[in-house]
């Protein structure tokens, strides 16, 4: 069941188990429904960016995510109502089983790294990998380097982000959660990478399997808001 934009919501997921008080309707309408799962170490931001784009607010300190969280928000492109549903993963080794059920059935996925620390870069290729093994071959990937607000503390140039994502064939930019630099273009530009994959008849939209479901042909403006669908533990930064 999708998160309906309209209301606040706060339900969680232990090992990707919904438990929470109530699921909204999907009420919100819209012309398309774009699948992302967000993926990466943990600590890299991933839930920071996630609420930074559907909460406009940092969080300095998040706790970690135990299975996924949830977050939902309406975007315009080409004149159309979208609605990105938005999934992030849990870092941890131990959760990469279910992490890799949630790849099925994605459109778009953001994979982000720290660019002040060069293990969560080395890491790429094995999420990569998992990645493509694990979904459609038409899944549109952003790299994202995140934290670029910290760049006294930078320990991977931005142009190895952008030399591994040409080598690739992956979307690159740097973000910074605190700040919202670059957090909007990110989630928008995959969300446009996708539509013209659909225009292009690269996608079949009648296979919801691809992450796409088309809505409503009509919507007004839609609203912002993130929920949680992921059993979190104290102690750790944004994650």
């Amino acid at each position: 069941m999708l998160a309906n934009d309209r209301s606040s919501h706060c339900c969680r997921s232990i090992a990707g188990r919904r438990v929470g008080r109530h699921l909204f309707d999907d009420t919100m309408s819209y012309a398309y429904l774009f699948k992302y799962i967000i993926i990466g170490d943990t600590g890299v931001g991933k839930s920071c960016l996630l609420l930074q784009f559907t909460d406009k607010r940092f969080q300095p300190v998040h706790d970690l995510t135990i299975g996924v969280e949830f977050g939902a928000r309406m975007i315009t492109i080409d004149g159309k109502q979208v609605k990105l549903q938005i999934w992030d993963t849990a870092g941890q080794e131990s959760f990469r089983s279910i992490t890799r059920s949630y790849y099925r059935g994605a459109a778009g996925a953001l994979l982000v790294y720290d660019i002040t620390r060069r293990d969560t870069f080395n890491h790429l290729t094995t999420w990569l990998e998992d990645a493509r093994q694990h979904s459609s071959s038409n899944m549109v990937i952003m790299l994202i380097g995140n934290k670029s607000d910290l760049e006294s503390r930078r320990d991977v140039k931005k142009e190895e982000g952008e030399a591994f994502a040409r080598e690739h064939g992956l979307v690159f930019m740097e973000t910074s959660a605190k700040t919202a630099a670059n957090v909007e273009e990110a989630f928008i530009n995959t969300a446009k990478e996708i539509y013209q994959k659909i225009q292009e008849g690269v996608f079949d939209i009648s296979n919801e399997n691809n992450g796409i479901k088309i809505g409503p042909q009509h919507g007004g403006a839609g609203t912002a808001q993130a929920g949680t669908l992921g059993g979190q533990q104290g102690g750790g930064g944004c994650c």
